[in-house]
């Protein structure tokens, strides 16, 4: 009778806990060590039981009470003080308390982009690393500084649950702060003296399109296919039931940031290396022409592991051979003749150059065959560049133009599908395959749930994604920060900074990051937009440049001389007009501080031409702040342009000696 009295009132305690009908939830912003905008009135929000009367008391002095309305929501907005903290929040009903402690009061902003932005003060190890990152870290006490991690998620549709937490800039925390955004938060810091709090939500390798609502993409009139495609969505039992019909492995996940995951993805076993063989029988494959894009050839949105086989002539096997590929997008296991000769399996490797030594006893007179696995994991799938075997004898065996394909396993969520013999690709059936890069996949997920959060401005990152499409980016970046800006209801401050010079590709004549970083430049034309030039501090071989303490420090000056009325000089030079006079080219420039200086190297980046679009290299001379250019070899200049390329060398910068802008110009 005893156990009987004791079980029954701990059943209804235990049904009760999971039945509250009070049961108030924020959002995870609203967590303890958040940091809320200073001298405002700042939005908080959540969700009840509907119609319930909530208080919200602060220890600075707010007390008020709200009503969730008939479906549950609730928002309120609380006035904050000038910077202080730390202070406690408490969020009250008839029966439950909420208490939200060591709560900061100062600046707010938000922080976004792509992996430039999402790398961490351990970077991404062992290559990839911050300028002195341990030194950093271990001397990060800034207990007045904060960052929330919104964690990664994407969604087809606007969600509002998401999850993070704020972090306090520690050795034992900073490390997991975004570099970038830290960098900047840092110098306000101590430029100030308030708490700045960082949101940072970014995704690596993600473009512009991402970050993006629907809405304004629609209105944009870009990406209208993919949309569509995205509204007629197969059934997702059709799609199961495709994909359960083979056998699966575990994609490999990451445990630490730097782990490449090398070994994990050259080792996946496919029980299929007999293609290498050269007596492998592959009449049944299909055709593709590389150097090209493969992962279109099953969908769309292909993401997979292939076979691509080709055979080629030697005739003189007396020495070595070396197999050259531009670069393979994103790994490879490459063979001659059924010998392994070499592959770059793991993450990061996308767009490095492929070159492996071919022994000359694993060829044979006549008749090769090289066959490469690649394994495409997400966004565009390609073989790029020259590809090709040669010698040290000047011999040059060409690979461009038709090769064999076989399909042998798909990614579908977080498993590779691999293909059987039986496999046909015709009875695949057509749907979209969801990826956190597809448009508004990213808005919808890491921004929208955000929204109303009070900040004070945003700091953005981002474009290396985006190269290669530049005209479609001037239409696309502007339209996503007046996107923010509207549904935030507020024309915040949205400072970024312009992609570094990278060597994106080995084709002299196909660079193109250069136009990427132009629209970058006329996006200043907006209103409130200040944009951080990094033309002399990246670093043409890594797309991820080490020095992320002066970048964060550019974005940082931008926002102390606009926001908090700092006297520095802004930023570099930005060009402002330009006139011709005969044969010489003025070029007048804003921000020069003392003076222009321009920087000889082994040319100084500029360039003219006539109607014909025929550059040549440009004379200079500096005049204060216009800049005089001339060349013997265009009478009536027509068009100037200055690190024009990917990979160009800062010669302009003004007297605090920040670079100016590449950029191109149709004179008047």
């Amino acid at each position: 009778m005893g156990k009987k009295l004791i079980c029954i009132p701990f059943f209804i305690i235990l049904i009760s806990c999971f039945n509250n009908p009070n049961k108030i939830k924020v959002a995870s912003l609203f967590s303890d060590g958040m940091v809320l905008q200073r001298n405002n009135k700042v939005d908080i929000w959540g969700t009840s039981t509907p119609n319930l009367n909530i208080r919200i008391q602060t220890e600075w002095g707010q007390d008020l009470v709200i009503k969730s309305d008939d479906i549950g929501n609730w928002t309120a907005k609380i006035k904050t003080l000038d910077a202080g903290g730390p202070f406690y929040l408490k969020i009250i009903s008839n029966k439950e308390n909420i208490i939200i402690k060591d709560v900061l009061i100062g600046e707010v902003w938000l922080a976004s982009g792509q992996s430039n932005m999402e790398m961490t003060l351990k970077g991404y190890p062992p290559n990839d690393t911050i300028l002195n990152f341990e030194k950093e870290i271990a001397i990060a006490d800034y207990p007045f500084i904060r960052m929330f991690n919104v964690d990664k998620q994407f969604s087809m549709n606007p969600k509002n649950e998401f999850k993070g937490s704020w972090l306090e800039a520690s050795p034992n925390q900073v490390e997991q702060f975004s570099a970038t955004a830290y960098f900047f938060a840092r110098k306000i810091h101590e430029e100030l003296d308030v708490p700045i709090g960082i949101i940072h939500s970014s995704w690596g390798g993600s473009p512009c399109e991402s970050w993006t609502s629907k809405d304004k993409l629609n209105e944009l009139g870009l990406f209208k296919k993919i949309l569509n495609e995205m509204n007629d969505v197969k059934s997702n039992n059709v799609v199961t039931k495709w994909f359960e019909s083979f056998n699966s492995v575990d994609i490999p996940q990451q445990i630490d940031i730097g782990d490449r995951l090398e070994n994990e993805f050259k080792n996946l076993d496919f029980s299929d290396e007999e293609v290498t063989k050269s007596k492998y029988d592959d009449t049944g494959w299909e055709e593709v022409f590389l150097p090209g894009r493969f992962d279109t050839l099953v969908s769309s949105n292909f993401d997979g592991v292939m076979w691509f086989r080709k055979h080629f002539y030697v005739d003189n096997i007396d020495t070595d051979y070396h197999l050259i590929i531009g670069y393979i997008d994103d790994m490879d296991k490459t063979y001659i003749n059924g010998k392994y000769i070499g592959g770059l399996n793991g993450l990061g490797y996308w767009n490095k150059k492929r070159q492996y030594k071919i022994p000359a006893s694993y060829l044979k007179k006549g008749n090769n065959i090289v066959t490469i696995r690649a394994i495409d994991t997400g966004g565009p799938g390609r073989f790029e560049g020259d590809m090709k075997i040669s010698n040290d004898l000047g011999i040059n065996i060409p690979l461009e133009g038709k090769w064999k394909y076989l399909t042998i396993a798909e990614i579908y969520e977080d498993k590779i599908y691999i293909y059987n013999s039986n496999f046909s690709i015709a009875d695949r059936p057509v749907f979209i395959k969801y990826n956190p890069f597809m448009p508004a996949a990213l808005f919808n997920s890491m921004i929208y749930p955000l929204i109303p959060y009070t900040i004070k401005g945003a700091i953005w990152y981002q474009g290396e994604s985006n190269v290669g499409r530049h005209d479609e980016y001037s239409k696309l970046f502007p339209g996503m920060i007046k996107d923010w800006r509207s549904r935030w209801q507020s024309n915040f401050p949205f400072y970024f900074v312009q992609i570094a010079p990278y060597k994106y590709t080995e084709d002299i004549d196909n660079h193109q990051s250069q136009l990427l970083r132009d629209s970058q430049r006329k996006v200043l034309n907006q209103p409130n937009t200040g944009m951080v030039v990094t033309l002399d501090i990246g670093d043409f071989k890594n797309i991820h440049p080490a020095n992320k303490q002066e970048v964060g420090h550019r974005l940082a000056r931008l926002a102390l001389v606009n926001e908090y009325g700092s006297n520095f000089n802004p930023l570099g030079p930005i060009l402002s007009s330009n006139s011709t006079k005969k044969s010489f080219v003025e070029l007048k420039y804003e921000n020069v501080g003392r003076e222009l200086k321009l920087k000889e190297n082994s040319n100084n980046e500029f360039e003219i031409a006539a109607a014909d679009m025929k550059f040549f290299e440009a004379n200079t001379s500096v005049d204060s702040n216009k800049l005089i250019l001339f060349s013997k070899h265009v009478n009536v200049p027509k068009y100037v342009r200055y690190a024009w390329s990917d990979t160009p060398h800062a010669t302009l910068f003004n007297g605090d000696n920040f670079p100016a802008s590449s950029f191109f110009l149709e004179l008047k």
